[in-house]
């Protein structure tokens, strides 16, 4: 565990047109109120990193912020080691996944190549290559409402790969699932990267999934948020899930778990 955000670990090859990110120095208030207060990290490119911290210490701000939602008070936000235009480089998964019920699943997996000017035929064509790898192969009519959760959640993430941007911005994919579900989309979600190695930023609370998924762990601070720490997460790749009781995973789970915890309390004290 380091105190800075300048220590990436080891990460295999990373796909074509994958870029690195880098946050510097960022601030960010609504009204009087700070949220952000010098956020720093980076993300190699393919490298996947995820960011922890107390509810509501602005998590969610910074990845509005790197996706061109909100601008920031003060610092930068770098794609490829150029300013970053969200809009174009960032394709972000919120926490929910948005189908819209009267549309099929094949129409809803296109709808962001449609915003994007691609004709409907061609958004159709790329969005259908890839239903096998994420397993809705024969959904592709089906409403949203004949799939399960994981499925809706395979067919929101193939709705925000299929847009091939450099980044992938994940907030919370799967915190909507239940427990069983929830570890199987995780499971399938690290082959899926594995294979593709998109740059891969994602919020989380679940401290096992960031572990399980990532090279390294941002932990924000209570709000206002800066980095805490930073967690390299040096056990191999691929990653099977009989990893997650291995010592050196419950060792990391366990440092981990003693920062979040000081930091809730922080919170909970400066909201007294």
């Amino acid at each position: 565990m380091t105190d800075t955000g300048t220590h990436p670990g080891p990460v295999t090859a990373a796909r074509p047109g994958a870029l690195p990110v880098e946050v510097t120095a960022l601030r960010k208030s609504f009204g009087t109120r700070r949220v952000l207060d010098g956020v720093s990290f980076a993300a190699r490119a393919g490298e996947f990193v995820s960011v922890i911290g107390p509810s509501g210490c602005g998590k969610s701000t910074v990845f509005n912020t790197l996706a061109g939602l909100e601008s920031a008070d003060s610092g930068a936000v770098t794609i490829g080691g150029e300013p970053a235009d969200g809009r174009s480089s960032c394709a972000y998964m919120p926490q929910k996944d948005l189908l819209f019920p009267w549309r099929t699943v094949l129409d809803n997996t296109t709808l962001g190549l449609e915003v994007q000017g691609v004709s409907r035929r061609q958004a159709r064509e790329r969005a259908r290559e890839l239903f096998p790898a994420f397993g809705l192969s024969g959904f592709e009519d089906a409403r949203p409402s004949q799939l399960s959760g994981g499925m809706r959640q395979r067919a929101a993430l193939l709705r925000t790969v299929v847009q091939d941007r450099p980044i992938l911005l994940l907030d919370e994919p799967f915190g909507a699932l239940d427990s069983l579900t929830r570890t199987d989309m995780q499971t399938w979600l690290l082959e899926v990267w594995q294979k593709y190695r998109w740059t891969a930023l994602m919020i989380t609370h679940d401290i096992r999934e960031a572990l399980y998924l990532s090279d390294r762990v941002i932990v924000l601070s209570a709000r206002p948020a800066s980095v805490r720490c930073e967690m390299v997460v040096d056990l191999p790749r691929p990653r099977e899930l009989s990893v997650t009781t291995s010592s050196e995973f419950v060792r990391l789970e366990g440092e981990l778990l003693a920062v979040l915890h000081d930091e809730s309390r922080r919170a909970r004290a400066a909201s007294l």
